[in-house]
């Protein structure tokens, strides 16, 4: 099976920056989308970000538009979510997931669209 952890959450000033890193098990991680949600206690899972498998596609969350960026390395079964401008209301554990089509090329946003999903890290913005 396929397994992903994250790492890199930690608590951070707003303004300041962070970047979640997420490795992948397996030989077909390049074969697949990648995603990024967050949960924030009491509410609902929230899309935030995800990469098509060659990387041409990428889609964001509007509230994370122009101060977060993913990307990924397949040489080294990686999916990276560079945060900056971090801002309070980020306060989350951040999730890395495997979107379950092959090869899609169109980035999805839907939870139930995701197949395998890391244990999370958490990011604490202090005001």
């Amino acid at each position: 099976q396929v397994q992903l952890v994250e790492s890199g959450g930690r608590l951070v000033q707003a303004g300041g920056s962070l970047r979640l890193s997420c490795v992948a098990s397996g030989r077909t991680f390049g074969n697949f989308a990648m995603g990024w949600f967050r949960q924030a206690p009491g509410k609902e899972r929230q899309f935030v970000s995800a990469i098509s498998w060659n990387g041409a596609s990428i889609g964001y969350a509007d509230s994370v538009k122009g101060r977060f960026t993913i990307s990924r390395d397949n040489a080294k079964n990686m999916v990276y979510l560079q945060m900056n401008n971090l801002k309070p209301e980020d306060t989350a554990v951040y999730y890395c997931a495997r979107d379950y089509a092959y090869l899609r090329n169109r980035v999805v946003i839907a939870t139930t669209e995701y197949d395998y999903w890391g244990q999370g890290t958490q990011v604490t913005v202090s005001s």
